[in-house]
Formats: C-alpha cells, structure tokens, sequence
C-alpha cells in the first residue's frame, strides 16, 4: 500500500529554539534545528491522520499545507501532545461529521475531563461534537492503512506507540516492553524518540535510543522528540549511516 509520514514536529516539551537559551543549537541558522513540539502525520488514500495534537498545531498546518485532518490518533495525554486540540476546530469547518480520534480509555477520558467540549453535542454551534472518542483495544485499520497500537514505557506510565503497515513510532519512550519487541521487527522505517545525552526517567538518551533500534534491527531509523543538545549535522556524523536525526517538515513515502 502506498502511504506517506510527515514529520510535523520533532522537539521536545519545550520545543527548539528554547525560551531564553542563547546556545547554539538554539541560534543556528540551519532551519533543521528548529523543532516544533512532536507530532507525525500519515497520509494514505487522499485521507490524513494526524498523531497527537501539538501545541504547535496550526503553525506545522500552515507551513506544510496541511488542509485536511481526517483522524486523531493520541499517544498519551501529556500536554505537548494535546494542547493543540482545539486547532482541530478549523479542519471541521464546514466539513460536517466529527473527527475520530483514537487512543486509549485512560487517554481518552483525560482529554474529556480537561477538555470536555470537544466531545460535546452543540459544540461552537453545531449539531455534533468536534471529536468522536473511539478507544483503541487493538490492531485496526483505517482508511485502508493497518494500524497497530504498540505499549511502551515513559516512565513507569504505558503509552501508546503506532505502528503502520512497515513504519512505526515511538515518540515519548523510557523503555521497550519485551511483548511490544515482537510487534516491531521486520520495520522499514523506526522514528523513535531521543531527548538529549544526559539520562532522563521518562526518555531515552541518544545512546539508550540506538541501542534500543538497533536491538530492533529496522532499515532505517530517525530520531524525535529532541532537545536543543543535538545539532543536526554534527549529531548525524556520529550515527551509523542508516540512523538519522528528524527535522520537522521531514517526509518519507512508502510502498512505491
């Protein structure tokens, strides 16, 4: 099957430049160090589904042309993965029926109690609320693409990764859990996330990410979720030549 992964946003939390930082990474001219807050978009059979709503949100739709959601997919509840929900309203518009949105029961009742309207009937004046919540039990497919939903650790808390057709994401990820492993072999591409050299409780170190994918054994392997101690260039001299850091507006098409 043919389908497509945008990289809409590859940063951290805090997102690159940083607020106040005056370091390299945060001043380099070299637009690839510039990350928006973490989310993916996969597009197949002309429909989009967007994975997690990033405080960002309108901003990565504007600058890549994004003018179509057709479905949410949540990994976890955390704000710099839901904050941008209520971007969501301009792809309604006019468009009539609520957007699905998939995650898992504990996610999907915190986005209600935080951000109850969205599922609401009556909501900004319509007849239908903004999202329909589907939970997400186990693989799925939608919009003729076969979607997996993968546990992993962040932290002591199990989110979810994704996994479609042959590319699989992982973004907020401490830890692999040993039945997970055996959902992600045989991967064409692994986008994994690498928050910085320095150990973290909720996030892979660079290091502690390598050597996860490459227990994995994927073709390729690009790097998310990073903060500002990685400049593009010079941390990509240092991986081996099928591992790469992301850069937002990044897009790899597969099934060609």
């Amino acid at each position: 099957m043919q389908f497509k992964v945008t990289m809409l946003g590859c940063g951290t939390s805090v997102g690159v430049p940083t607020i106040g930082c005056r370091c390299r990474v945060c001043t380099s001219p070299d637009a690839r160090n510039k990350r928006s807050r973490a989310s993916l978009l996969v597009s197949a059979n002309g429909k989009n589904i967007l994975v997690d709503t990033s405080p960002d949100l309108r901003l990565q739709a504007l600058e890549l042309s994004v003018d179509h959601v057709d479905a949410v997919l949540f990994t976890h509840c955390h704000s710099d993965h839901v904050n941008g929900i209520d971007d969501l309203r301009a792809f309604r518009w006019g468009a009539g029926p609520a957007i699905p949105c998939y995650a898992d029961m504990a996610t999907l009742e915190e986005v209600g109690q935080r951000f109850p309207y969205v599922f609401r009937e009556g909501f900004d004046g319509e007849h239908s609320p903004m999202l329909e919540p589907r939970p997400i039990s186990g693989p799925f497919t939608l919009f003729g693409l076969c979607i997996e939903p993968i546990p992993v650790l962040h932290g002591d808390q199990l989110i979810l990764g994704f996994r479609f057709c042959n590319v699989a994401y992982l973004t907020d990820c401490s830890g692999i859990p040993e039945l997970s492993k055996g959902s992600l072999h045989g991967l064409e591409l692994l986008i994994i996330g690498s928050l910085r050299h320095e150990p973290h409780p909720k996030h892979f170190t660079l290091q502690e990410a390598v050597a996860a994918a490459g227990e994995l054994d994927a073709q390729q392997v690009i790097f998310t979720h990073m903060g500002h101690q990685f400049d593009y260039e010079e941390t990509n001299c240092l991986l081996p030549d099928w591992m790469r850091l992301g850069y937002d507006g990044l897009v790899e098409e597969f099934g060609h």
